[in-house]
């Protein structure tokens, strides 16, 4: 039986969480965000609901400098669907999965006060369901996640700051 690599971020912004909240649900900044990630292509969703809301963020992305082994599975781009639902400004869930791909993620997104600001705290299973490979893969798209998370939050405080 395989099991899911843990993964876990934390993104601080200088910012209360009403402000993150509010910049996480403009489909703006999500567009933004898939710009800056260099995707091929994007489609983003924002739905309001109530004190919450449902982001689906869909991506085509290239491939190009991963191992031979990933882009084996994979193949020259990767359509990826992140989909997060939030009860209310204080968190939700998330999920990323590679529609025909033996890959996912899944857990808990929240935001979190920290002083004057804001700490976005995501915290995933990340799971490869590949034999004797998929703990090297998960590692893979882990560190993927991450650099795309790194990228949300560079954006993020240049959005929060107002450039």
């Amino acid at each position: 039986m395989m099991s899911a690599m843990k993964f876990h971020i934390e993104l601080s912004y200088d910012a209360p969480p009403a402000d993150v909240f509010a910049m996480l649900s403009d489909p703006a900044f999500r567009e933004r965000v898939c710009e800056a990630q260099h995707t091929v292509s994007h489609d983003v969703t924002v739905e309001m609901a109530g004190a919450g809301m449902t982001v689906t963020v869909e991506t085509v992305q290239n491939t190009a400098g991963l191992p031979s082994i990933a882009k084996k599975i994979v193949g020259d781009t990767t359509r990826a669907i992140l989909s997060e639902t939030w009860k209310d400004g204080s968190g939700g869930t998330v999920s990323i999965t590679a529609p025909g791909k033996p890959t996912g993620a899944s857990g808990t997104v929240r935001l979190v006060e920290a002083g004057s600001g804001t700490n976005e705290v995501v915290e995933l299973d990340v799971k490869v369901k590949v034999p004797l490979i998929g703990g090297k893969l998960e590692q893979l798209m882990a560190d993927t996640i991450k650099e795309g998370y790194d990228v949300e939050l560079t954006v993020g405080r240049d959005w929060l700051a107002g450039r």
